[in-house]
């Protein structure tokens, strides 16, 4: 599985598992993260909010 397609199945997930909460979760990970030093992991949450709304609006998963 590519990176790429990884970011998707996390989206997908986490949309189905938080439903209308989806996006205070991702917002919680990427502070938690940014507070402890890790900016690669809240670059990688930013990519799956960027999936997740790019789900809601229709857009086409690559």
């Amino acid at each position: 599985m590519t990176l790429e397609r990884e970011l998707w199945a996390c989206a997908l997930l986490i949309e189905r598992e938080h439903g209308d909460g989806a996006d205070a979760h991702i917002a919680e990970r990427v502070a938690t993260l940014a507070l402890a030093g890790d900016f690669a992991g809240v670059e990688r949450w930013r990519a799956i909010a960027d999936k997740l709304d790019r789900l809601r609006d229709g857009g086409a998963v690559t």
